[in-house]
């Protein structure tokens, strides 16, 4: 009997000792429910409009395949996830109908838009085109807000025949711009009246941003290659801006926000335009313009102003009477050179007494046309 209890004994504690010897069962993991909703998100290709707008937020990678795009209708890629790739593809087209636009929208963070090679984005300019612009005639849709993208990148993007202007770039914060082409030479088709039917046809115009960068652009068009009305830590590099109003600061003032400062322009060609660099203040306005640099610009074939900087400016008709509530200041212009027509000037000069000060021009060589007998207040060691 006591053997038995023994080899009983023995028995209850071998089975202890396997018992303990089991690991733990292991917890299962919450899900990951960030890491699903990106496995949700794929790769979608849309070759229709609606399906494009709809379905936007539920990929990663959206192509727009030769999107056709309804008259009176945005291509509207607004609010899109963060990290979102977009890529245009095949011909983007546009119906045309007489509204204010945009015919594309887009707004995000972390959003990359990019062409496919042999792509175009046609705005089939020449449906409003009457020589009127913005300002009369057809009401023309503007082209593509680039409004509140921020850490984001457009690049390689092939634009043709916007209506009027092209990128409007408001509210963005760290946005890069590269190697983009927009062509609307189609639109230097005279009317009756000897004027070019494209009209207003601005590439970049720039308001309330920082810290964008546009670089590579190669622009034909007829109004302002680059235009920034209000904003900070803008840099325009590598640029090639033909028949249009040149390399503009302004207007600047009567809007909401009328501050430009440190801004940087180099290394690019202005040819075949009214003007070379511009900068252009509102009459009777207020803001300011401060820390602008241009530097390695070479002008050719300009027909109006090789250097124009007004402090009059009224669209389209200066009142010749400068006002000093926007002050221009910590201007460089470093090695700008280049000719103007025969019938052009070198450089004009309006300025409101003590409204232009501490500018520093170096290397600056402007000839070929007429020197102006009606600058003012031009600041010292400074000539016009």
């Amino acid at each position: 009997m006591v053997g038995l209890n023994f080899v009983a004994g023995l028995m209850l504690s071998a089975a202890a000792i396997m018992v303990a010897a089991e690991p733990a069962p292991v917890p299962t993991a919450a899900p990951n429910l960030e890491e699903a909703a990106l496995e949700k998100r794929s790769a979608c290709t849309f070759t229709a409009y609606t399906a494009a707008t709809k379905s936007k937020t539920s990929c990663s990678t959206i192509v727009l395949s030769s999107i056709a795009v309804p008259s009176g209708k945005t291509l509207d890629m607004t609010g899109l996830t963060k990290g979102t790739t977009v890529i245009f593809e095949g011909t983007t087209t546009f119906g045309y109908k007489e509204w204010s636009g945009p015919l594309i929208s887009f707004s995000g963070t972390d959003i990359t838009i990019k062409g496919a090679s042999g792509h175009e984005i046609n705005g089939n300019g020449a449906k409003w085109w009457d020589g009127g612009g913005s300002n009369s005639g057809k009401t023309k849709p503007k082209f593509f807000y680039a409004h509140s993208l921020k850490q984001s990148t457009i690049t390689g993007l092939n634009i043709v025949n916007t209506p009027v202007q092209c990128f409007s770039i408001n509210s963005a914060e760290d946005l890069t711009i590269s190697d983009v082409t927009i062509d609307n030479s189609d639109g230097d088709t005279l009317d009756s009246d000897g004027d070019a039917l494209g009209h207003n046809t601005d590439a970049f115009d720039v308001g309330s941003s920082s810290y964008v960068t546009i670089d590579g652009a190669t622009v034909y068009n007829q109004d302002d290659c680059l235009a920034i009305n209000s904003g900070s830590y803008i840099t325009f590099s590598n640029g090639y801006c033909s028949g249009g109003h040149g390399l503009s600061i302004g207007s600047v003032g009567g809007r909401s926000n009328n501050v430009v400062e440190n801004i940087w322009i180099s290394g690019s060609t202005v040819t075949k335009s009214q003007n070379g660099v511009r900068i252009k203040t509102v009459y009777d306005a207020t803001g300011s313009v401060s820390n602008v640099t241009y530097k390695d610009i070479t002008l050719s074939s300009i027909t109006k102003y090789g250097i124009v900087i007004e402090q009059d400016y009224e669209n389209g008709s200066p009142t010749g009477t400068p006002t000093d509530g926007v002050p221009i200041t910590d201007l460089t212009l470093n090695k700008v050179t280049g000719t103007v027509k025969s019938t052009a000037t070198n450089k004009y000069i309006l300025c409101a007494e003590g409204a232009c000060s501490d500018w520093t021009w170096t290397s600056v060589s402007v000839t070929g046309g007429k020197t102006s007998t009606k600058c003012s207040n031009v600041p010292d060691d400074i000539t016009c």
